[in-house]
């Protein structure tokens, strides 16, 4: 299993949920947060913006889906613009669901 870490533009968010929905993958976590790229933010004036706000989607995958996971938030979340986001891949070693003490997804 495969934890996906999708930071997007908060305008994508559901156009991302939504097509990872399409693609049999409805599973997954939304939170609002803030940060930058390397670019370090950008200036107007004489005002400094060094954090954007953004949503990070969380979600686990099984193996085999990993790739069309990533494939459908890529081009669903693309503006083609710099801040678009990233896309962070870790292992998942176990994984149980509380209601029913299941090992598994």
């Amino acid at each position: 299993m495969k934890m996906i870490r999708a930071i997007v533009r908060p305008d994508k968010t559901e156009a991302v949920a939504e097509a990872l929905a399409n693609a049999g993958m409805p599973s997954l976590t939304k939170m609002h947060v803030f940060g930058r790229g390397r670019t370090k933010g950008i200036r107007i004036g004489d005002v400094v913006y060094d954090e954007f706000p953004k949503t990070m989607l969380l979600m686990v995958v099984e193996d085999e889906k990993l790739d069309s996971a990533i494939n459908v938030i890529l081009e669903s979340a693309k503006t083609g613009t710099m801040g678009d986001g990233k896309v962070f891949v870790t292992e998942v070693e176990e994984a149980y669901t509380v209601s029913k003490g299941t090992k598994g997804l």
